[in-house]
């Protein structure tokens, strides 16, 4: 006889699907106010911003925040595409090496076994408790001892030792690429390098997107204030933040400013969101 297995599904009808609906939408819709508030601050004029209580929407939308902040931009000593070209050079140098070298580590961290690898772990994990605040002075001194003070590798190089991407990494490693992959491909001759080139990297596609998006969002904000001096090695987040301290009358353009600079890595992160969810459901990030 074939046993019957019968298996309960669960329902929460159209009142349950309703109550949920509801609790998403309260919950997205209070999660976007801080972006919907500094939208509306972009296109207010400057009497609204400085209204008591303030405004949460603005009544009479302008776009001078913005002319007056490419007035300023053309006004600079400096050619403003300079300033944009070491923020895209930062952020592709940092993306490119913190993705090779982090994806390299948690290659031999997922798949090799050697001694040490359960302390490098833990060690690795430790490291993600740590305030970028609390090692900043360590940083410095070891940035200094190397002489790349005042230099794009100041902050380049650093974000390379980013941990957050080896940790997404080699727990997506674990979870999604077969150790029985693996062997078949060193029974049929291939490299340690093309096995991780050519069938690791495809198969973990979505954390190494994943991690291009992480790291994109935290480059693209970096000033370089504490290492890069000489002007032209400045980064946009950095004239932007000059422009702003003009005073209270750049408080407009200070507003334009801030919603250029978030609305970048804002459509970079909508593109691959699909690819980030299943990261962050796969390795084990809550």
């Amino acid at each position: 006889m074939k046993q019957k297995i019968y298996r309960h599904r669960l329902n929460r009808g159209v009142a349950g699907d309703i109550v949920t609906l509801i609790f998403l939408s309260a919950g997205a819709i209070f999660t976007a106010l801080p972006l919907i508030f500094a939208i509306s601050n972009a296109f207010k004029p400057l009497n609204e911003l400085f209204l008591f209580p303030p405004q949460f929407f603005v009544r009479n939308p302008t776009l001078q925040n913005f002319t007056d902040l490419f007035t300023l931009m053309r006004q600079s000593w400096i050619p403003m595409s300079r300033y944009i070209t070491n923020s895209l050079f930062i952020v592709i140098m940092g993306m490119a090496g913190n993705l090779f070298f982090g994806s390299l580590a948690a290659y031999a961290l997922s798949k090799h076994d050697f001694f040490g690898r359960n302390f490098v772990n833990r060690m690795i994990v430790l490291s993600l408790m740590f305030a970028p605040a609390v090692v900043r002075i360590p940083n410095y001194l070891t940035i200094a001892f190397l002489g790349w003070i005042d230099t794009y590798w100041a902050v380049i190089v650093p974000a390379w030792a980013s941990t957050l991407g080896l940790y997404l990494l080699k727990n997506f490693m674990d979870a999604m690429v077969p150790d029985s992959l693996l062997e078949s491909a060193r029974l049929d001759g291939a490299s340690e390098f093309t096995i991780y080139w050519r069938i690791v990297m495809p198969i973990v596609k979505p954390a190494w997107l994943t991690l291009i998006i992480l790291s994109f969002q935290q480059l693209w904000s970096v000033t370089g204030g504490e290492f890069i001096y000489t002007e032209t090695y400045k980064t946009l987040p950095y004239a932007f933040d000059q422009i702003v301290r003009g005073g209270i009358a750049r408080q407009g353009v200070g507003s334009a400013a801030a919603l250029i600079m978030m609305s970048v890595p804002i459509v970079v992160f909508i593109v691959n969101q699909s690819q980030i969810v299943e990261t962050m459901g796969t390795s084990g990030i809550k």
